[in-house]
C-alpha cells in the first residue's frame, strides 16, 4: 500500500498536487525528465502534459537542461511562492509528527500503568 505524504493528506490526491509533493520531496536533489516526474509522482502522462505547463508558467517548476530531446525540470527554488509551499509542507510535516509522538506517548502511558 502506497504510503501518502503529510503534504497529500492535507491537500488531497489531485495530480497537480501529487506532482508539487514529488518535487517537494526532491528539491535540490536532481532534474527530472516529464517520464520521471509522472512515474515516481504516480500522475498519468496525459494528466501530467495537461498540468505542467501550469508549473512551469507559474515558475514553480522550471528547465533546467536539455539531454538530447529530453528536457529536465526541477523546483525551482527562487520562486517566492517555491518558497511558501516548502514552509507550508514543512509545517504540515511537523504537525503530523508531533500528532504521532504524542500518540505514540499516550499509548505507552497506557501500556506502563496496565
Amino acid at each position: 500500500m502506497e504510503e501518502i505524504s503529510a503534504f497529500r493528506r492535507v491537500f488531497g490526491n489531485s495530480p497537480m498536487t501529487k506532482v508539487i509533493d514529488f518535487l517537494l520531496a526532491e528539491r535540490g536533489l536532481y532534474d527530472f525528465t516529464l517520464t520521471d516526474i509522472s512515474e515516481n509522482s504516480g500522475v498519468s502522462w496525459s494528466s501530467l502534459h495537461r498540468i505542467f505547463p501550469k508549473l512551469v508558467e507559474m515558475v514553480i517548476a522550471e528547465q533546467t537542461r536539455t539531454i538530447a530531446n529530453a528536457k529536465l525540470y526541477r523546483l525551482n527554488e527562487k520562486n517566492p511562492l517555491v518558497h511558501e509551499l516548502i514552509r507550508v509542507d514543512s509545517k504540515i510535516s511537523d504537525y503530523f509528527i508531533q500528532k504521532e509522538l504524542e500518540t505514540q506517548k499516550e499509548e505507552l502511558k497506557r501500556t506502563v500503568s496496565v
